[in-house]
């Protein structure tokens, strides 16, 4: 993977990536694109927050942007996806990255604050759960295991308590935290509303969750499909099976939809005034839409179909 995956732990364990590009030509002047046009030098701040799992497509949506648009500012949070719509809705950014759609409560709060706004679909993931290196037992998980391994009844889960035959071991827990748009999406789909065993260790830094399954022969979590890539050489994937047999999460299976209910996709929302009133934000979204293609496949995520991006080009330049 590209240099800017290497600056996400950094970015993840402070909480808060505040990325000032400095390739490119500096000062007034304007620098050329690939096809020899120049491109028109623009200046400003542009402030995102939102989920940790689109944040590396962000994070490389940022770097590459700056090289021809050095004095335009953009920072990149990473509350997590609720975190990040309380800061839209508080009128503090400019993008919220979500890794589920808006909910209902949110949308109304933003009416109630006269915020008009754009969801813009980016990419899909597929939402990866991991074992141990040394889990040797695990072969695969059904839907009714994950649920009966994840829910709270009451007892300590053991890996015996899901298969007899598995380890009388206690199961160690690695999960997003609530205000995750990932924790979310496993909550809807997998616990359906039923609340999290309490034993398991929540947070909204999907490195430290790495670590934690990393660390702990007997542990489990789930994050997201880049993050997995990531580290794929010190964790194991456990195939899912939701009903027509177990699938892992490829780029194939994902942009298929085989591998479900686990692929989703990712999005971000742009604030509808912001894109009229400040051209550099107008320019940033548009090179998003873009480049966000190659550049989430580049981070590990799957690309949509080319005509979802063309969609979303011509809605933007419908609020234009």
């Amino acid at each position: 993977m590209k240099s800017f995956k290497k600056l996400a732990l950094t970015a993840m364990m402070t909480g808060v990536l505040a990325i000032t590009a400095a390739c490119g030509a500096q000062g007034t002047g304007s620098n050329d694109d690939q096809s020899g046009a120049e491109t028109k030098q623009l200046q400003g701040e542009i402030k995102i927050d939102g989920s940790s799992t689109v944040f590396p497509i962000m994070e490389a949506v940022v770097e590459e942007y700056g090289m021809s648009q050095p004095e335009v500012k953009v920072s990149v949070g990473v509350s997590g996806t609720g975190g990040g719509f309380e800061a839209f809705i508080a009128g503090e950014t400019e993008l919220s990255n979500a890794s589920r759609p808006i909910k209902d409560e949110e949308e109304a709060a933003l009416e109630e604050e006269g915020i008009d706004f754009t969801e813009i679909k980016l990419a899909y993931d597929g939402l990866s759960v991991i074992v141990n290196k040394e889990n040797d037992f695990v072969d695969h998980l059904t839907i009714d295991e994950l649920k009966k391994m994840w829910i709270e009844d009451g007892s300590v889960k053991k890996w015996s308590d899901i298969r007899s035959d598995w380890p009388d071991e206690e199961i160690k827990f690695y999960s997003p935290g609530t205000d995750s748009g990932t924790f979310d999406y496993f909550n809807e789909v997998i616990l359906e509303d039923e609340p999290i065993v309490e034993k398991a260790t929540l947070s909204e830094d999907d490195n430290i969750l790495v670590q934690g399954v990393q660390g702990d022969k007997n542990a489990i979590g789930y994050f997201g499909y880049a993050y997995y890539l990531e580290n794929k050489d010190s964790l194991k994937i456990v195939p899912i099976d939701g009903g027509d047999g177990p699938v892992e999460p490829t780029n194939e299976t994902i942009e298929s939809g085989e591998y479900a209910p686990l692929s989703r996709p990712l999005f971000t929302y742009v604030k509808n005034s912001a894109v009229k009133d400040q051209e550099e934000v107008y320019d940033f979204v548009k090179f998003v839409i873009e480049n966000s293609a190659v550049l989430a496949e580049d981070v590990g995520y799957v690309k949509l179909p080319e005509e979802e991006y063309k969609k979303a080009l011509e809605t933007l330049e419908a609020l234009k």
